[in-house]
């Protein structure tokens, strides 16, 4: 099971438009108890909040700003192939414009992806990106000013309200820099090359939306077992991770049709199950 057969089962439930966004974010299929286990290796994982033993999983999700469904994805396995995570961006963003003619424009992704090449890539593709900053990334206001620390920037109130042009290293064309302040005080630094007139709203209500992609993985893993495989082999872990998300996009389509989440769909199909062996167990005990 690849990426092929999963885009054959999405491809006509795309409401896809030059409206709709990319997104694109990793996930880490925890395998903490491994220890002869391909494809397993110790990286970070956010849901964790630190570094863990599991299987990479990038993810390339579509969404019309409503309904989301992931149309690529790739195992990261550096040993076996030397493709980096942004190798994997690079590669899934060119062939959904290139090969599967996606007509969204936009592009979201967090700071991990957000290297010059990416960000050059992008802009090439004539998309629109949405992305966030590193606090300790130098950026240029100016030629004669040189490049400086985000914090060392002096926020007018012009600049909180529409942001400031900045150069970055490496990349051939200037983007607009936002700070968006979190209510606990926690800030984002959030670019674009979206040559709009946008505000800082504007930029923070399209940056949410890369929230879509943790609710499929939080759903994964807890509606399909993605996680669950104890098999050792590489293609057995590639498979079930492919089955699952397959099994994802099943669950969804149904859930859609009736008027359910995944989590009504899902549990429902147990608690009916429970209702009948109650009634009639298929297993009966009995006391001699």
């Amino acid at each position: 099971l690849t990426a092929r057969h999963l885009w054959e089962q999405v491809q006509s439930l795309l409401n896809d438009s030059p409206e709709a966004c990319l997104i694109v974010d990793d996930s880490v299929q925890a395998k903490k108890h491994a220890r002869k286990m391909d494809l397993v290796k110790r990286q970070y994982s956010g849901n964790e909040g630190g570094l863990v033993q599991g299987i990479g999983v990038v993810n390339l999700v579509h969404t019309d700003g409503e309904t989301y469904y992931p149309i690529d994805f790739r195992i990261y396995a550096k040993d076996m192939d030397g493709k980096t995570k942004n190798d994997h961006f690079r590669e899934m963003v060119l062939n959904a414009k290139q090969d599967k003619n996606i007509q969204a424009n936009t592009v979201l992704f967090d700071s991990w992806y957000g290297s010059w090449e990416n960000l050059k890539l992008v802009n090439t593709l004539g998309m629109v990106f949405f992305t966030t900053l590193k606090s300790n990334r130098m950026v240029s206001l100016s030629k004669e000013e040189g490049y400086i620390h985000l914090d060392e920037i002096d926020w007018t109130a012009e600049y909180l309200e529409q942001g400031v042009s900045i150069k970055l290293k490496k990349v051939p064309f200037r983007v607009q820099l936002f700070k968006v302040v979190a209510p606990n005080g926690d800030i984002d630094w959030i670019i674009t090359n979206s040559d709009a007139s946008l505000t800082t709203d504007n930029v923070q209500d399209e940056d949410a939306k890369r929230w879509q992609v943790e609710q499929l993985h939080r759903e994964l893993k807890q509606l399909t077992g993605i996680e669950k495989c104890q098999c050792r082999k590489q293609r057995a872990q590639r498979n079930h991770i492919g089955c699952s998300i397959l099994v994802w996009v099943h669950l969804k389509r149904i859930a859609h049709q009736t008027g359910k989440t995944i989590y009504q769909l899902k549990f429902g199909l147990l608690s009916d199950y429970m209702r009948e062996q109650l009634k009639q167990p298929a297993i009966r005990m009995s006391l001699a």
